[in-house]
């Protein structure tokens, strides 16, 4: 496993400690660990996102392709067990 070592300010060790304290976390290794999750993993999302909507840009869906989403929409909305 990987070990990073790094520099925080104190004001934002403090609110780490806090949630450590809090319970939200065991440990400030915890909390370090799932912060750099959660960013790394919204980036990504982001990433992708964008890439999805310069495909559409470059080559958006034609009116055929559009033809009879809104019906398959319901259909899959209808078939929810809710």
């Amino acid at each position: 496993m990987a070990q990073f070592v790094t520099r925080l300010e104190d004001s934002l060790a403090d609110r780490v400690d806090s949630l450590v304290a809090a319970g939200v976390f065991s440990s400030r290794s915890e909390a370090v660990r799932l912060g750099l999750e959660e960013l790394t993993d919204r980036l990504e999302r982001e990433r992708v996102g964008r890439q999805i909507v310069e495909a559409y840009t470059r080559m958006p869906q034609t009116e055929e392709e559009l033809e009879g989403i809104d019906e398959a929409l319901e259909e899959m909305v209808a078939e929810e067990p809710w």
